[in-house]
């Protein structure tokens, strides 16, 4: 009998272990910045709905959510959403599919300030 409650808290616990929001901070120990490889360290993430992506910066920057076209050609003007306050920035991510940050001041995206988010 004990072994089946022991059994049932284990279950429960796993299940709240993977409802839990996890926070990400972009670039890892590098932050939002120059001369990271985004896309690279996106692809090594499982990202879910609830989760946090933690955008820490030390200069100018923000964060944009934009389409995927314009994600492609680095255009910030027409942001779903523009996140602008004090770093660092926090995202909630609140839906799942694909998502597009980028840094919207001028030559900063050109310069690699942008990840590709997939919520699963």
């Amino acid at each position: 009998m004990a072994s089946k409650s022991l059994l049932a808290a284990l279950a429960l616990l796993s299940l709240l272990h993977f409802s839990s929001a996890v926070e990400f901070t972009v670039g890892d120990s590098n932050g939002w910045t120059f001369q990271v490889n985004y896309t690279q360290w996106a692809s090594s993430q499982t990202f879910r709905v609830g989760d946090i992506l933690v955008f820490p910066y030390t200069s100018i920057h923000d964060v944009r959510e934009v389409s995927q076209a314009d994600y492609d050609s680095c255009d910030g003007s027409n942001a779903v959403t523009t996140y602008a306050t004090a770093s660092p920035i926090r995202v909630t991510l609140s839906r799942p599919g694909a998502h597009w940050f980028l840094c919207g001041i001028p030559g900063h995206c050109a310069a690699g300030m942008r990840v590709p988010i997939n919520v699963t």
